[in-house]
């Protein structure tokens, strides 16, 4: 182990998280098992191996889906509160590992310390959802056109859930999508990213713990690991019926085809390319605090990041000057520290993408405003740290309409009615996130009319980022459609069924239909 993990405890929380040198990356919950490579997980912090997982195989693949489609049929028999019952363990268990959790998803992922402990608080909100939910999961009775008939709605859990989450949140979006498929009586095979495995195996242990130690039946909770070709797994699989997966815009339509192919149902949390509209009647302080947060938060690897800053003539210059201000308090550098606002992106990779944009941005007219740039020196060995950078743009060029995946903050101005705003705002393919900055009441009304965001999130004086458990979380366009979390999300992972009960003595068919014999 390296100082900083010495330092700040990571060896500790390994061993609380039951982690090993070399773990093993499937699981059915009660069995573990990998027959399959090594993937080998460096912490971007400082470039340390914190462990290797082995990766699952085809054979591996179909004993996990086995014993998932067994364990299914019985725990789908189990009432709904008694699944909450289980599902609250699992929070409690949370709540006691949030730190140990929290440091790993830090160290493993790259985002400040606060923000682990705050994917992880996402993890214990949305069980405390579920666990709620779970004597909700209501129908709806119907008047029938035929005396004495009565009809209603109902929902049955669906079978497998297949998950794809990314590396950003590697924690919090599979606990959105399976608090509320276990509820739903639904079990979940789960394939994190292999960029942080390590996290992954981590969750895994603390659910087939606690679903072993509560008699769930094994493959309620499954982990599968490796590249694109493990998800294929389950994207081409018609034993399971709905496929959540979370990354970029290219992988979702691979997903989306695949899937589609079969039948099959497809939950698409997709990409971002997030804006605030600014105007002359925009709290400017706010304004700063919100796009700052949006645009380095997680080092820019949100993906309701904010991306574009939209900004009034009549303030452009008051809002530029106060962003480029603010940027030179920035403190970059180890996020287990918590003086330290940003830390690395994820990989080299990242890092390659992150430098193409900001001369992608060049060439194309804009004026770089905050230079960016690779960090160098001590406590920047892993090669992962750069410099957040803002570029004045239009919102037609190339770079501007695709999401850049790291600290690239674009500022665009705008002339006139809020509408040229909307018009700018709204001229990208994607559609997850949005916010305007104003106390005019109307310019806020607008902004959330029919007429307004198209996005699937639209917010009035915050930032684009940090969304709560208990609104449905998703977007518009090619950021996929889906919806996860709160709201009514846990109906995707059930099936519909309408029932007609006659108790009459008589056979009356729908629309008077007359049929004697």
């Amino acid at each position: 182990m390296s100082k900083i993990a010495t330092d700040f405890g990571i060896e500790e929380a390994l061993k609380e998280l039951g982690l090993n040198k070399i773990n093993n990356g499937t699981s059915t919950g009660k069995d573990w098992f990998s027959e399959g490579d090594i993937i080998e997980s460096y912490s971007p912090v400082d470039g340390v191996l914190i462990g290797k997982v082995k990766t699952t195989t085809k054979e591996d693949y179909e004993k996990v889906i086995t014993t998932a489609q067994k364990g299914f049929k019985t725990w789908r028999t189990m009432p709904a509160p008694q699944r909450g019952e289980v599902v609250r363990k699992f929070n409690d268990e949370l709540r006691r590992l949030k730190e140990p959790l929290g440091k790993l998803v830090s160290y493993e992922m790259g985002k400040s310390y606060q923000e682990g402990l705050g994917e992880v608080q996402e993890m214990i909100d949305i069980c405390d959802f579920a666990v709620g939910l779970s004597r909700q999961l209501h129908g709806l009775t119907m008047h029938s056109e035929r005396p004495g008939h009565r009809m209603y709605e109902q929902y049955h859990p669906l079978g497998v859930v297949g998950i794809i989450s990314a590396f950003n949140f590697p924690v919090a979006v599979w606990s959105w999508n399976t608090a509320l498929a276990w509820v739903c009586g639904d079990a979940c095979i789960w394939k994190g990213s292999e960029k942080t495995p390590m996290t992954s195996v981590a969750c895994q242990n603390i659910a087939a713990r606690v679903f072993t130690e509560n008699g769930v039946p094994e493959g309620i909770s499954c982990l599968i690991t490796g590249d694109y070709t493990v998800g294929e797994f389950m994207t081409k699989d018609d034993r399971v019926p709905l496929i959540s997966a979370t990354g970029s815009i290219r992988m979702g339509k691979i997903v989306a085809q695949a899937v589609a192919a079969r039948l099959g149902k497809s939950l698409l949390e997709l990409g971002g390319n997030n804006a605030i509209i600014v105007t002359p009647d925009a709290n400017i302080k706010n304004t700063v605090i919100g796009a700052v947060f949006g645009a380095v938060g997680t080092c820019g690897q949100r993906c309701t990041s904010t991306r574009r800053l939209i900004v009034h003539e009549d303030v452009y210059d008051k809002v530029k000057n106060a962003i480029v201000d603010a940027y030179k308090q920035i403190r970059i550098g180890n996020p287990l520290d918590e003086n330290n606002h940003v830390g690395p992106l994820i990989d080299k990779d990242a890092v390659k993408n992150y430098l193409n944009a900001l001369e992608k941005v060049k060439e194309e007219g804009g004026n770089i405003l905050v230079e960016g740039g690779v960090l160098e020196g001590e406590g920047y060995e892993s090669g992962c740290y750069v410099k957040p950078a803002i570029a004045e743009a239009k919102n037609h060029f190339d770079i501007v309409q695709h999401e850049t995946f790291g600290p690239v903050l674009y500022i665009l101005k705008y002339k006139g009615d809020l509408q040229n705003a909307l018009d700018m705002q709204n001229g990208v393919r994607q559609g997850l996130s949005s916010a305007i900055m104003t106390n005019n009441l109307r310019e806020a009304e607008r902004f959330l009319s029919v007429e307004g965001s198209d996005c699937g999130i639209a917010n009035v004086n915050i930032g684009t980022s940090g969304a709560e458990i208990g609104g449905a979380f998703g977007g518009e366009k090619e950021t996929g459609g889906g919806r996860e979390s709160g709201s009514d999300a846990w109906k995707i992972y059930m099936r519909r069924q309408t029932n007609t009960i006659n108790y009459t003595t008589e056979l009356p068919l729908a629309q008077g239909i007359k049929f004697d014999l």
